[in-house]
């Protein structure tokens, strides 16, 4: 009876989320712009490029300045963080993508062990190269593979995954739950024996411009751009109104809210209420000044925020 109270409510949420003329601050850093130089120079000695992109946007933020390279080489295109993202929504992803041009798409989960689509990388990767011509790289017997996309989708992550089924080994490639952690240009790991498999690891490279302002923040919400550059106000108002849409109300359980709410800064304060996030302000009376305990709303849109990247929130197809 209480769901079918929180769908009748759901129906007066906002149709159409009003960014109030906001734009997303540009960030292209200095190791992007010398990274993208140096992986489109180091395409002639690539047999295969995977593009890794975060499976909750399969079709947003996408680099279009890696596009032109793609065609190139064969391409795979792996959707990592499957366990955060809808599962009833991987083939509506597939037949979007098929209309893109984009034809040989694995989803994984790189944190989880023995995970059977991250199996299937290097026997796909060599299947396809063996169906390609190889140009100047014919007579060489191992493999290069050139790993790209935005960042903080888990590149380092399949990589480090590869070598402990391969080659039963550590991390080679530092992980991290922000973009920008892997700054070094074209670092080359081998990941398997036989064949004999080397991947180049590459810092994440974001567009000079991201396309538009719901893009931008679907990249921030993912952590894939930093925060501050779009605004954890606005990034939390925009996770509520795509929760909401979606009818997805984990977040009423979670925080203990009784119903789904459109209100951002009333979820925020309740948020802030129940996880005894305050913080101390003097107020102004007519008896001197009295310092008094509110809701601290910009650690409570961190909390919701972090628990959305954390699957907390419930698994969820942004696009």
């Amino acid at each position: 009876m209480r769901l079918q109270q929180a769908l009748l409510n759901s129906f007066k949420f906002r149709t159409v989320f009003d960014f109030g003329g906001r734009d997303v601050a540009h960030w292209f850093p200095g190791h992007m712009a010398k990274g993208l130089k140096q992986m489109k120079a180091s395409l002639k000695k690539v047999d295969c490029i995977i593009e890794i992109h975060d499976a909750r946007i399969p079709f947003s933020g996408r680099n279009p300045l890696f596009q032109e390279s793609l065609h190139i080489r064969p391409h795979l295109f792996v959707l990592n963080k499957t366990d955060l993202a809808d599962p009833l929504s991987k083939q509506r992803t597939l037949t979007g993508l098929e209309k893109e041009g984009v034809k040989n798409v694995l989803f994984t989960n790189c944190l989880r062990q023995n995970d059977e689509s991250i199996k299937r990388i290097v026997p796909l990767m060599t299947e396809m190269v063996g169906n390609a011509p190889r140009f100047h790289r014919e007579e060489d017997t191992d493999y290069c593979v050139m790993v790209i996309g935005v960042p903080n989708v888990g590149k380092s992550s399949l990589i480090n995954a590869l070598r402990r089924m391969y080659l039963k080994k550590g991390g080679a490639s530092k992980v991290g739950g922000e973009p920008g952690i892997t700054r070094a240009v074209l670092t080359k790991i081998q990941i398997c024996e036989r064949p004999r498999v080397y991947l180049l690891d590459t810092p994440g490279v974001l567009p000079p411009r991201i396309e538009n302002v719901e893009t931008g923040m679907k990249l921030a919400l993912c952590g894939t751009i930093l925060d501050h550059l779009v605004g954890e106000d606005i990034m939390a108002d925009y996770l509520l109104f795509s929760l909401n849409r979606l009818q997805q109300f984990s977040y009423v359980e979670k925080y203990s809210l009784g119903e789904p709410s459109d209100d951002i800064q009333d979820v925020l304060r309740r948020i802030a209420v129940k996880l005894g996030k305050t913080k101390k302000v003097k107020a102004l009376t007519g008896v001197g000044d009295v310092t008094v305990l509110v809701p601290n709303y910009s650690a409570a849109a961190y909390d919701f925020i972090r628990a959305f990247r954390k699957g907390e929130l419930g698994q969820v197809l942004l696009d």
